[in-house]
């Protein structure tokens, strides 16, 4: 449905994207997670047509985005960050100007209509102009006309930008049932987006993919991404230290807090999770320490997130 091969854009002398190849399946809700500035709009807007590759090759529904890009904008619904709403007309108007700009005919129009006002939960406002609803209804305005025409795949940048918890919600909601039957990119730099709604992720920073998958490879992926935080009872902080070491699986110490009575708080950062719950245990045992609590932690999206992106920044 999606497909980059090798694609690069730039501005001038100013490189936004680079190298960037994906392929992107029927059905799939994919997100595209980076920093402000990494190269997601860019991305998109490449996919849309609005801006062509410098380099590479960019195909929607195996239609070229250069060579074929009317057909490429027949197949695809787009929302961008800024909703293109025309605030002086209602709902109901809106939708039909739409209608007109995407050739529905008459005979279809009021259909395609009522289809998206009741998909999009519109019913309330169908009527109202559209500088009197709320900004989660503007939303849901705008993805009514990204479907109007009933597209395979729909394209949304930072679809939930500038909604408060329950606009969120309510639109996630509706992204993810929309992809029961659409090809779905969207972009955003929320990582709770992410899980929320996505079953695939790809990590962009400096234009570039640093990483790809369902949110739990790319936790596999991750060297340490094992986590336990541990509270051991020992006579000695630097006895504890010196058997850690002698741990070949553990990557870090990621915490070591001194308590009273002998407590001591640990975070360890495990490769790959090679070393389990009770082998842990059993080291503690062997070295006389008393485990009074483990905790298992898995590294976040989020811990990740900032890693891959730190990693960028700092190269």
């Amino acid at each position: 449905m999606i497909q980059a091969e090798n694609i690069e854009k730039k501005y001038g002398s100013f490189t936004a994207v680079e190298d960037i190849s994906l392929s992107i399946g029927r059905g799939e809700i994919v997100g595209l997670l980076g920093p402000n500035g990494a190269g997601k709009t860019t991305i998109m807007k490449i996919f849309t047509g609005y801006h062509f590759p410098t380099k590479g090759k960019a195909l929607i529904n195996n239609y070229d985005v250069y060579s074929d890009s009317l057909k490429v904008k027949k197949s695809i619904g787009y929302l961008p960050e800024m909703a293109p709403l025309y605030k002086d007309l209602t709902v109901y108007e809106y939708l039909q100007f739409i209608c007109d700009v995407r050739k529905i005919t008459k005979e279809k129009r009021k259909t395609e209509i009522e289809r998206v006002v009741a998909e999009c939960g519109l019913e309330q406002v169908i009527h109202r102009p559209i500088d009197k609803i709320s900004k989660g209804y503007r939303q849901r305005t705008g993805l009514a006309q990204a479907i109007i025409h009933s597209p395979e795949i729909l394209i949304l940048d930072e679809p939930t930008t500038g909604l408060d918890p329950n606009q969120i919600i309510e639109i996630r909601k509706l992204i993810k049932k929309l992809g029961e039957h659409k090809t779905v990119i969207l972009s955003t730099h929320i990582l709770q987006e992410v899980d929320a709604v996505c079953n695939k992720v790809l990590i962009i920073n400096r234009g570039k993919i640093v990483a790809r998958g369902t949110a739990e490879e790319i936790r596999r992926e991750m060297q340490g991404d094992f986590r336990y935080f541990i509270t051991l009872k020992a006579h000695d902080g630097s006895e504890i230290k010196s058997a850690i070491e002698k741990i070949d699986a553990v990557n870090e110490i990621l915490l070591f807090e001194t308590k009273d009575n002998g407590l001591f708080n640990i975070k360890l950062s495990v490769k790959n999770d090679i070393l389990d719950g009770e082998e842990l245990f059993d080291w503690a045992v062997s070295n006389n320490f008393k485990i009074l609590s483990m905790i298992p932690e898995k590294v976040s999206l989020e811990d990740i997130f900032i890693k891959l992106t730190k990693e960028g920044d700092e190269k």
